[in-house]
């Protein structure tokens, strides 16, 4: 029986499991700032989970761009890389693909428990679905299917120059272009993100405010106990719904945007009862185009797993954008 190492490594966190045959087993997550290098985190990872034979494989999904069979994760400073993983382990095949697009493949087998509806329930069948996740970084992919199979195309769109919408928006990337001179969307959908706004939102106010974590803005937005990091939440809903309306619009996915990340499952309600889809929808001569398409919030948290496990069952699966040894 084949057993392939599966993970999903981002920023914050690194998350393992064994693939055995067709059986996945227990998802074991480890904080990256404890382990120097990815090689420590997974001989952490085998050392504890005794009981797993020896591994054939591993498919590893990392937050960054893969490049000749190397990432440099963006939010991290862990290198992957297949040829020393290989050598280091003894597998016998080593493959790297972006996390957003382990996620991307997992799409056609979510349920409709595993997300929250926002707008029409239908999108256009065999056209393409997009993902974006707002987590420590802002990730993007497109699972596009076609005739002659299906492909998953990566982006870096969370690096893109964020634009405003009101005036107020306007001077929240004025107040952040002066410290970080590029705004892209990232700097404002994502953990860090939410907290550049609360600190912007503070500044522009002209109020005193604690240091806070983006946990902490999101429970003091959801509870209510804290004016600026409600502001903070309100406005990072809007940007979300703005962003996610411009991805739908450049992959075309006329069959839907899936909003996932470590941070949604947290405020999916918001998306829900505020003008996320309005402003999702608000691309003026486009608006009947974005209206018809589906958004799902992204509820269940092992996305990434469900799609490298579709990847580990189909070896005649091309990465696209991925690499392999």
């Amino acid at each position: 029986m084949k057993c392939v190492l599966l993970a999903d490594i981002g920023g914050t966190h690194a998350r393992f499991a064994v693939l055995s045959g067709n059986k996945l087993g227990l998802v074991r997550s480890l904080d990256v700032k404890t382990h120097p290098q990815v090689h420590d985190a997974i001989r952490h990872f085998l050392a504890d989970d005794g009981g797993v034979g020896p591994i054939d494989e591993a498919i590893l999904a990392v937050a960054g761009p893969v490049v000749s069979g190397r990432c440099v994760l963006t939010n991290s400073s862990w290198v992957a890389d297949v040829t020393e993983l290989r050598h280091e382990f003894g597998f016998n095949a080593v493959r790297l693909v972006n996390d957003h697009e382990a996620a991307a493949w997992s799409l056609p087998h979510l349920t409709p428990s595993d997300t929250l509806l926002v707008g029409p329930g239908t999108g256009v069948h065999g056209a393409p679905l997009a993902l974006l996740g707002p987590g420590t970084g802002l990730g993007m992919a497109c699972y596009v299917p076609g005739p002659t199979g299906v492909r998953v195309v990566v982006s870096e769109g969370g690096h893109m120059t964020l634009a405003a919408t009101t005036e107020r928006e306007a001077a929240l990337i004025g107040v952040l272009r002066r410290q970080f001179a590029h705004v892209s969307a990232e700097r404002v959908l994502s953990g860090p993100g939410l907290v550049n706004l609360y600190q912007a939102i503070a500044s522009i106010d002209q109020v005193e405010v604690q240091p806070r974590t983006p946990a902490e803005v999101t429970r003091g937005a959801l509870d209510e106990t804290c004016d600026t990091c409600r502001k903070a939440l309100d406005s990072f809903v809007s940007f979300l719904g703005s962003v996610a309306g411009d991805v739908a619009l450049l992959f075309g996915a006329q069959g839907g945007v899936f909003v996932g990340g470590g941070i949604v499952p947290h405020i999916a309600r918001c998306l829900a009862t505020t003008d996320f889809r309005q402003r999702f929808e608000a691309k003026g001569r486009f608006r009947p185009y974005l209206a018809a398409i589906p958004v799902r919030i992204v509820l269940r948290r092992d996305t990434a797993f469900l799609g490298l496990t579709a990847l580990a069952r189909n070896a005649a699966v091309k990465l696209d954008g991925g690499d392999h040894v």
